[in-house]
């Protein structure tokens, strides 16, 4: 469950549970505070999305790097790119409406843990690779109020 002011609706998080260790491919979510960064949307999916924080459309050759000894460790990339890294543009709509949290983004450390998004849920709220998920209609109204630099909290 998570909360944004009085609104509150399940969420999903990694299948592993919650760590206050985070460590890259640990499949657990991090128990911290978290500011939103910005976000990503697949621009032929999801309609108009109304929402102050910065949203940027994905492309084919947006890739997140999380290869802890790469320079660009838990950042954007640009396919072709021949280390690890997750394809921005899913197939399975994860990524339709996905926000960037400020989990090792700003302050990077290798192995930390990388892509740490709030993003749309999977079926079932199965659970996630570590990060936090939401069904697209909680999204939907937790947007307008999202704004860089709003916390999310894992308890």
């Amino acid at each position: 469950m998570i909360q944004f002011g009085a609104l509150r609706v399940p969420a999903a998080i990694g299948r592993s549970g919650r760590t206050v260790l985070k460590r890259e491919g640990d499949g657990a979510t991090p128990i911290a505070s978290m500011k939103l960064l910005s976000g990503f949307r697949r621009g032929d999916r999801p309609t108009h999305l109304e929402t102050p924080l910065a949203i940027r459309r994905i492309r084919e050759d947006m890739l997140w790097c999380d290869q802890p000894d790469d320079a660009n460790y838990n950042r954007l990339v640009r396919a072709p790119f021949g280390r690890s890294h997750e394809e921005m543009k899913r197939k399975d709509g994860l990524y339709d409406i996905c926000l960037v949290l400020d989990w090792n983004v700003t302050a990077r450390a290798r192995n930390r843990g990388s892509a740490i998004f709030f993003h749309l849920i999977r079926p079932g709220y199965e659970p996630t690779a570590g990060c936090v998920a939401v069904h697209p209609r909680d999204m939907q109204r937790l947007l307008p109020f999202m704004r860089r630099g709003n916390v999310v909290r894992v308890l």
